[in-house]
């Protein structure tokens, strides 16, 4: 008896263990990034200002609300979708910034076409039933760097869908990024700031 009792604790062991994770997939339409780009220079004034959109192409999510230390990210997007929304700057300028950020002196699509993000850590608390306040650090590759970073984030689960928002910065020469500057005086912050609203669904449920 106490063999078969032990044989069936050790069986059933693991699905307890993970009983409160659950996987989840990335739904690209209703996820995005909007990257800020600012101005710095002795006439920073002169100029726009950009917004870049960056949609998800991929990603899944393993959250675990008992122990959010096993949960696990990982997101993936198309250097080339990347889009300057135009906001606020003339469609001229827009599309010469839009080539700019693609070419070799900036993203260079060509060369570098995928950039990826992988969690390394979780961790938070709740902060309100099926609401949470996280903070993911993982590793981000981008123009063929890679390097660690950190998003502080806050998560809600309602029914079988998953809603993460949050914002970060990150330095473009980290990843070999040099700003691109108009002679000398007028050029792209360093830093660029990110926003992000990441959905996903069950995976062993029908999206909505």
């Amino acid at each position: 008896m106490r063999l078969l009792l032990a044989t069936l604790l050790a069986l059933t062991a693991p699905r307890l263990v993970s009983a409160g994770a659950q996987s989840y997939e990335v739904d690209p339409g209703a996820s995005q990034m909007l990257i800020h780009v600012g101005k710095s220079g002795l006439f920073k004034f002169a100029g726009h200002e950009h917004e870049v959109l960056a949609p998800v192409d991929a990603g899944s999510v393993t959250a675990d609300v008992e122990e959010p230390g096993r949960s696990t990210v990982t997101l993936s997007f198309k250097a080339a979708a990347l889009k300057v929304t135009g906001r606020g700057e003339s469609a001229d300028d827009a599309a010469q910034v839009q080539q700019t950020m693609q070419g070799p002196k900036a993203l260079d699509v060509e060369r570098f076409p995928e950039i990826r993000f992988a969690s390394k850590t979780v961790a938070g608390k709740p902060s309100a039933p099926a609401h949470y306040e996280l903070t993911v650090v993982g590793d981000l590759t981008l123009h063929g760097t890679t390097r660690e970073v950190r998003f502080p984030l806050r998560a809600e689960l309602s029914g079988d869908n998953l809603t993460a928002t949050g914002q970060t910065t990150l330095r473009q020469s980290d990843f070999g990024i040099e700003p691109i500057s108009v002679a000398g005086v007028v050029k792209v912050k360093d830093e660029l700031r990110l926003e992000f609203q990441i959905t996903a669904h069950r995976k062993d449920s029908a999206a909505p």
